[in-house]
């Protein structure tokens, strides 16, 4: 009796303690150290570990890949890291072509889309990390400040043609670059103790890449249908769906809720978005942000230091409509900056509603490389994002015809 009196108060004071243990870790899920916001998660979804695209543009890349990473995960399928510059490669090559064949009149930089994944894998393939890292000039990092320089360059000259007739060695020439860059593409390997080519290692993950989906909202173009999104960095003019700006956000919210994560692109120049902090937020009066330095090209440094005490602790936000959106985006201010991968839903203490967000800039910031994005910036700097199309509601799939 005594034995079982003692059991039970252990087993109690156990309990009690992984309360406190619960609470207490729900208390350290801020954005900052020092900081006041209290987080409580409603919804993580697994993702594998933050990494890094270092001084290129290809976030892209990082986070498609990212959402691919997660999708596996989703399917039952075991864990894998993706390569990224095996993507990058490849898709380096595809715009130079598309660039020559305009004449130069379209857009040729680091940048992409997210429709660039489900393409280059569906026409290339895909390899894990450990087979492509693409680091081939001397570097631990992924740096790509000269490739991109001399990548320029080399199709700049095609285009002039000189010879008023293009010759046959012009792709060659690109090839060589990329290859001696990022390294050869290896038409075989052995991942696991299997042997595969990359696109029998990508149809090992057990995805379809005609089930991703993009979606946007904007007032320029008729609502439940497709367009070319009109940034720059959509070399291959490539369409996505349109709906209202509730409907967005909803979708959002609830792939999320079911277990779907999603890629995420949006400008992020605006004074609340502080990598830093751990934050992205609209605050009402965006004055009381101090900025110190300058964000660079491609933001892949966590860009410049602001200060301000809607960092610390939550703030009222303005009120987003579909024509405050719009204007934004018509003004240059929401520009398609960079991509990110959406993986869980939180809230703060306040009950305001924020996006967990994987961002590929390392995870030396508090928040190990994630941060925080409020329901109001996303709602308004978004510019579109990725999902499989089975997040989608039957009443949505029925309004864009999506079978």
């Amino acid at each position: 009796m005594k034995n079982t009196q003692f059991l039970i108060f252990v087993s109690f004071l156990l309990f009690v303690g992984t309360i406190q243990i619960t609470n207490a870790q729900i208390d350290t899920l801020r954005n900052r150290k020092d900081g006041k916001y209290i987080f409580s998660v409603v919804k993580d979804l697994e993702a594998l570990d933050v990494q890094s695209q270092g001084k290129t543009g290809t976030c892209w890349s990082f986070s498609t890949l990212s959402f691919i990473e997660s999708e596996v995960i989703r399917k039952g399928k075991k864990p894998v890291s993706l390569s990224e510059m095996f993507v990058v490669r490849n898709t380096y090559f595809e715009k130079a072509m598309n660039y020559v064949r305009m004449h130069g009149k379209n857009n040729f930089s680091a940048g992409g889309a997210f429709h660039d994944i489900p393409y280059i894998i569906k026409k290339y393939g895909i390899v894990p990390e450990e087979i492509y890292k693409g680091l081939n000039y001397g570097e631990d990092k992924h740096n790509h400040s000269e490739l991109d320089a001399i990548l320029k360059a080399t199709v700049d000259e095609i285009i002039k043609n000189p010879q008023r007739k293009l010759t046959t060695s012009w792709k060659d020439a690109v090839n060589g670059i990329l290859d001696a860059y990022l390294g050869k593409i290896p038409t075989e390997f052995t991942f696991e103790g299997k042997k595969y080519t990359p696109i029998t290692y990508a149809e090992s993950l057990g995805l379809n890449m005609n089930d991703y989906v993009v979606i946007g909202s904007f007032t320029h173009h008729p609502f439940y249908e497709t367009f070319v999104i009109e940034v720059p960095d959509n070399w291959s003019f490539s369409s996505i769906y349109n709906v209202k700006i509730d409907e967005m956000m909803q979708i959002l919210d609830e792939a999320i809720m079911k277990g779907y994560s999603v890629a995420w692109g949006s400008d992020v120049s605006e004074k609340g978005f502080s990598f830093n902090n751990g934050l992205a937020i609209v605050p009402e009066d965006e004055s009381t942000i101090k900025i110190e330095g300058r964000d660079n090209k491609h933001f892949s440094d966590a860009g410049a230091e602001k200060i301000s005490n809607a960092f610390i602790e939550p703030v009222k936000e303005k009120q987003i409509t579909q024509e405050m959106r719009q204007e934004a985006f018509d003004n240059y201010e929401t520009q398609d900056d960079h991509g990110m991968h959406i993986t869980g839903i939180a809230k703060d203490q306040t009950g305001t509603k924020y996006f967990i967000v994987k961002n590929s800039w390392g995870a030396e910031n508090y928040t190990k490389g994630y941060f925080y994005a409020s329901e109001t910036y996303v709602r308004y700097k978004t510019i579109d994002y990725m999902i499989h199309k089975d997040a989608l509601s039957p009443e949505m799939k029925k309004k864009l015809n999506i079978k």
